[in-house]
């Protein structure tokens, strides 16, 4: 079960041209979206990744306009975890759960999936927060790295999880983003 206190939100790659040909990509955005503004009332930690931005671009705006305070990091490997500073981020967070959102399912999400488990870490994918250029590829993402050991979760499902209870500001926070 997803717990405030241990859960870390990683978004890896949502950027340039190439998020622009994501399959179902407007479901993709909004769905992340949600996902950061559910993180932040939760006061959740967010690491923020970027492939190559020199290359493929930057985050896209809709995504980026929603990390202000925060700076993404720069990776080559498809694994977030073949960075560094991503690892030393993940470890100085001390959070043991990892909700994985973005893209490309099926190699920078699937690689950093499987890494992760690797180290430990108990992985959350959220499923209608993946995308890939094709559905199939985004479909067999998603069940290799379920395959690997990770959980498979919703925006809502994570949030609400999250929440515990139907109560109080950060449930009425939270009932506004989803709807």
């Amino acid at each position: 079960m997803l717990e405030i206190e241990t859960a870390v939100l990683t978004l890896v790659d949502i950027q340039g041209k190439l998020a622009t040909l994501m399959h179902n990509k407007e479901q993709f955005f909004q769905n992340v979206a949600r996902l950061i503004r559910g993180a932040r009332a939760l006061e959740m930690p967010i690491i923020w990744n970027e492939q190559l931005p020199d290359k493929l671009g930057p985050t896209i705006p809709e995504i980026k306009g929603l990390l202000e305070g925060l700076s993404p990091l720069e990776k080559s490997s498809f694994s977030c975890c073949g960075n560094p500073d991503f690892m030393e981020k993940l470890k100085s967070a001390g959070r043991k759960q990892v909700l994985l959102a973005g893209m490309e399912t099926h190699v920078c999400v699937y690689q950093t999936a499987s890494d992760l488990l690797a180290e430990g870490y108990e992985v959350y994918l959220v499923a209608d927060a993946v995308s890939s250029r094709t559905l199939e590829n985004k479909l067999i993402g998603i069940q290799t790295i379920k395959d690997l050991g990770a959980k498979l979760t919703s925006v809502e499902m994570a949030l609400f999880e999250l929440l515990k209870v139907a109560m109080g500001d950060r449930f009425k926070k939270i009932a506004k983003i989803v709807k």
